[in-house]
């Protein structure tokens, strides 16, 4: 399963936060506000963003399961400041045995499964099975910050597209669940989640990332390149050159960047 990095997660968190659908989470916390206690699940939690974020627009009595694979990011997780009746524990998880992960009781109880920034990592066979184990308990879903596989940089390069659709070829390799949707991920969610009854519900959520966002575009910029250089080698060159010209423009704080990102709530 792909990892990542406590300084990349702590990086994006203020990012995320700004991107994300308000409305959404707004929606789900209604759905379940008759709950005495709020019971979450939130998978491939890293340090516990998604739940610092969520915990607001929750009901005031909760209690979060962390799980993720790494346990290094696990025991990094801060409590969220409010509610003061936010319980937290923490698991440490192999998403990739999904069937595995639900036999040690995960989903038990749920009445939300949550996730932010996962969905365009995984296999449409893993999305399967997760929908249909959310519900068979009878769980709302909220999956935020799906990739939707557009990238829009000012000022343009010409190699803008080349590197774009080099990525989003990228993003449907194996991450360790199998094919990976990438920029499909939300529309095989609403698709899945549909067929199960659910009534689906969805919200723009793109980074939207200026010169300010310096340390964040540059390593955008660098792993962008990286991948697309992986899928075409013969274009090495190319890509590098794409990657000084663009870094050289947030070095002239004349860069932005909207990256693509779609939220996705569902209940029953």
């Amino acid at each position: 399963m792909t990892s990542f990095s406590a300084d990349w997660l702590s990086l994006r968190e203020p990012v995320d936060h700004r991107a994300r659908s308000s409305t959404l989470a707004r929606a789900v916390g209604g759905v379940l506000a008759q709950a005495l206690e709020m019971r979450v699940l939130d998978l491939a939690a890293g340090t516990g963003s998604n739940m610092r974020y969520m915990a607001g627009h929750l009901s005031r009595s909760q209690h979060w399961l962390l799980v993720d694979q790494d346990p290094a990011l696990l025991a990094s997780v801060k409590d969220p400041s409010e509610p003061s009746t936010c319980r937290v524990e923490t698991r440490q998880v192999d998403l990739a045995a999904l069937s595995q992960a639900a036999d040690a009781g995960i989903f038990d109880g749920r009445a939300l499964v949550t996730a932010s920034a996962l969905l365009d990592l995984v296999s449409e066979d893993w999305l399967c099975a997760l929908t249909a184990r959310c519900q068979a308990i009878g769980a709302a879903v909220l999956f935020a910050l799906n990739y939707d596989g557009r990238m829009l940089f000012t000022p343009a390069d010409p190699e803008d597209e080349l590197v774009r659709e080099l990525v989003n070829q990228h993003q449907r390799t194996d991450k360790g669940f199998g094919p990976a949707l990438g920029p499909e991920a939300t529309d095989c969610a609403d698709r899945l989640l549909a067929a199960l009854g659910y009534r689906v519900h969805r919200a723009r959520s793109d980074w939207l990332l200026t010169s300010g966002s310096r340390e964040l575009q540059h390593q955008l910029i660098d792993g962008w390149a990286e991948a697309a250089a992986a899928i075409a080698p013969g274009s090495s060159a190319c890509i590098a050159r794409w990657q000084a010209r663009r870094l050289a423009h947030l070095a002239d704080a004349r860069s932005d960047v909207v990256v693509g990102h779609e939220d996705l709530a569902a209940w029953l």
